[in-house]
């Protein structure tokens, strides 16, 4: 980064104040500062997310990143007897299933393994997933209602780890969501994000 005195020329304000702007980007995690040496941005590591219903999309925006999209699965399958009774279906009902990875800045930061209910969302296999994410499709076509999550430190599965680029012993933080609109459910995803690189806190806002 800029040198205190070259930031102090670029803004017009006092050194005071730029060295308390880098303190303060150090204690959020966003600068490293080597004595003698210089500032430096820090390397994506952690990532940090309200609890609460967002587009992943928006989230990488909003950081000022660059959002990527991987399909690597987008079908209809017949629902086993646990699936079916998370969806309020019967088993054997066909469901929409797709698994995409969500990278940012390209680094894999989530995958997304989701089922939809056709009854709440007939048009969700038709859409382009490396262009929009199920998230923000989902928010425009069906009403929400409430929601539910379960979050855990889980070990990926062998094909999750390598998505995600990590080793099959690196914990993840996996969080398994349920929402409803007010005639049934209309989605299960299970969101896996490498435990090194995401955060999760906070407040439900739907």
């Amino acid at each position: 980064m800029p040198s205190e005195s070259e930031l102090v020329a670029q803004f017009g304000v006092s050194r005071m104040t730029v060295n308390r702007a880098l303190k303060e980007l150090q204690a959020e995690g966003l600068v490293n500062r080597v004595q003698g040496v210089g500032s430096f941005a820090a390397p994506l590591h952690k990532v940090s997310s309200m609890l609460r219903l967002r587009d992943v999309h928006d989230e990488i925006a909003e950081r000022g990143h660059v959002h990527q999209a991987q399909v690597h699965l987008q079908t209809t399958e017949a629902a086993t007897k646990g699936l079916a009774a998370q969806l309020g279906l019967k088993p054997g009902t066909k469901v929409f299933h797709t698994c995409i990875v969500h990278l940012e800045n390209g680094v894999p930061l989530q995958v997304e393994d989701r089922y939809v209910n056709p009854t709440e969302a007939p048009d969700y296999l038709a859409q382009d997933f490396s262009q929009t994410t199920p998230t923000h499709y989902l928010f425009e076509a069906t009403a929400l209602w409430r929601a539910q999550y379960t979050i855990e430190s889980s070990l990926p599965t062998a094909q999750e780890a390598q998505w995600l680029g990590i080793a099959a012993a690196d914990p993840c933080l996996v969080v398994v969501r349920r929402t409803m609109s007010r005639t049934g459910v209309i989605t299960l995803a299970r969101l896996v994000h490498p435990g090194g690189r995401y955060v999760l806190e906070g407040q439900f806002e739907p």
